[in-house]
């Protein structure tokens, strides 16, 4: 195994990435095959469209958003989930602030 976070995630040690646009992230907890990120949005903050060749499930922890994915759009709101089929166009627009659950597999090399 190349890379493992640490065994515990205390939301208060960690940093959020700005990422710009109303759009922050919290790495959480990883190694190479597995990736869980929290993503903190504005309402009106956009997931630009986009594509990767991970597979990924999305959990709403909290708000409204507008999610696309594979071609099809749906309103999803606290509680709901979205998966992603690796290399499929997807992105979201954020309605009402939030918080999404991201997970990935293999980890996002490119988020470390």
């Amino acid at each position: 195994m190349n890379q493992e976070s640490a065994n515990f995630q205390f939301e208060e040690k960690i940093e959020w990435q700005d990422l710009g646009g109303g759009v922050q992230r919290q790495i959480m907890g990883y190694n190479d095959d597995l990736m869980m990120v929290k993503v903190k949005f504005e309402t009106g903050a956009v997931g630009a469209p986009h594509t990767h060749p991970h597979t990924q499930t999305t959990y709403v922890a909290s708000g409204v958003f507008n999610f696309m994915t594979d071609g099809e759009t749906k309103i999803v709101r606290t509680g709901d989930g979205v998966y992603m089929k690796p290399g499929v166009l997807h992105g979201c627009e954020c309605v009402e602030a939030g918080v999404l659950i991201d997970t990935f597999s293999p980890v996002r090399e490119d988020f470390l």
